[in-house]
This record gives C-alpha cells, sequence and structure tokens, in this order.
C-alpha cells in the first residue's frame, strides 16, 4: 500500500495548544509525537510506502547542536512502520537528510529512506499526482493533481490541489476524519479530491 502524509512538525513546541496557525490540543510535545506515532503504525504495515510531503520534524529551537537534533529525529522516524520517501519541506535541513542517509536501515528488500529535494510523480487511477511540499499552479491539467503540504489550516481554492498535511482542512472531507497523524491512502486521497472539486465547482458556478 501506499500513503502520503505532511507537516508533522514532530518536536514543534510552538504548534502546541491553540496556536492560531495550526492548532494542536496537546501539553507537550511528547503527547502530540506519541499521538502521531500510534496513528502511523495504526494503519501503516512494515512494506507499505509512505511519501512525507515535508517538515518532517522542528526541534532547533533550543539552539541544541544539529548532530543531536538529528539523532533524535532519525530515533523517533525509525519508530514508523514503512519504507518513506521523503521531499524535502522548508523546515528540513540539508544535514538531516545527510544523516538519515547515512543511517538508513534496510526494510526488507530496500532502505527505509529514499529522498527527493523538489517533488516526486507517481501514477494512481489514470492521473499523475505530483508530490511536492509547496502547494504548485498546474495550469489546465485535468489528470494532474498536486498533493503538498506546507500551508496547514488553508485550502488552496482550485480542482488540481490537495492539501495532505495533518492539519489540512482538506481532511473533513473523510468521514469519519482520520485520527491526527494518520497517513493517507490513495483511495482516500482520490475520495477528497472529488469531493474538493464538488465543493469548488459549485463554488464557481460550474455546473
Amino acid at each position: 500500500m501506499e500513503y502520503v502524509i505532511s507537516d508533522t512538525h514532530f518536536f514543534h513546541e510552538q504548534l502546541l495548544g491553540v496556536d492560531q496557525f495550526a492548532p494542536r490540543p496537546y501539553q507537550t510535545v511528547e503527547e502530540m509525537d506519541q499521538v502521531m506515532v500510534e496513528a502511523w503504525n495504526a494503519r501503516v504495515k512494515e512494506n507499505d510506502t509512505v511519501y512525507h510531503l515535508g517538515d518532517i520534524a522542528v526541534n532547533y529551537q533550543n539552539h541544541q547542536p544539529e548532530r543531536v537534533a538529528n539523532e533524535q529525529i532519525a530515533t523517533l522516524l525509525g519508530q514508523l512502520n514503512g519504507h518513506l520517501v521523503l521531499i524535502k519541506g522548508n523546515h528540513d535541513r540539508r544535514s538531516l537528510f545527510k544523516y538519515l542517509a547515512a543511517h538508513n536501515p534496510r526494510v526488507g528488500k530496500r532502505v527505509k529512506y529514499e529522498f527527493h529535494d523538489v517533488g516526486k510523480l507517481i501514477k494512481y487511477d489514470h492521473h499523475q499526482l505530483y508530490l511536492t511540499h509547496y502547494p504548485m499552479m498546474m495550469g489546465i491539467a485535468p489528470k494532474i493533481i498536486n498533493l503538498h503540504g506546507h500551508i496547514h489550516h488553508y485550502m488552496v481554492p482550485t480542482t488540481t490541489n490537495l492539501n495532505v498535511g495533518v492539519d489540512a482542512p482538506e481532511l473533513d472531507y473523510l468521514t469519519p476524519r482520520p485520527p491526527f497523524g494518520t497517513p493517507l491512502s490513495l483511495p482516500e486521497v482520490m475520495e477528497m479530491m472529488a469531493k474538493k472539486v464538488a465543493v469548488v465547482n459549485q463554488s464557481n458556478g460550474v455546473v
């Protein structure tokens, strides 16, 4: 199985509580991180693939050495099931990717981590899914869907973009809404996209 997720922001204390940017109702980062780890592993199996679209973790606010921060992130990522395809977000440091590449365990016949600086294109259900951190303006591209993160609480009002971050408002298109931190299956992505297209077209007066 293949899944997508973005903007987990493990360790990020500034997102706790009632922050208006992306409120997360947890008392500590340990609680927040554990909730996401459990939600991830409740769905993802060892041989599954998860495309993480950036902003994996933010744990450099305490001015600790990058090596220590990278070790902490690697330890946490090691708790997550699956093969992780990591697309660099604006909060993801180059040194983290280098550290993970140098400490890349095998999961079955594959290494655990794969890395992309800008994005990755995959195919599903007669569509091309362009996976990026930042939302992309695709123009007239009826068979291309841009899956992205970065903007957290905001929905790009187009029929070619879908926010798949853990704080994304588009998650409300799924009933029930998945537990916080759950990677999304590609069938769920297509269901969300179909509902978003209907809503956007209705608001634009398109029949």
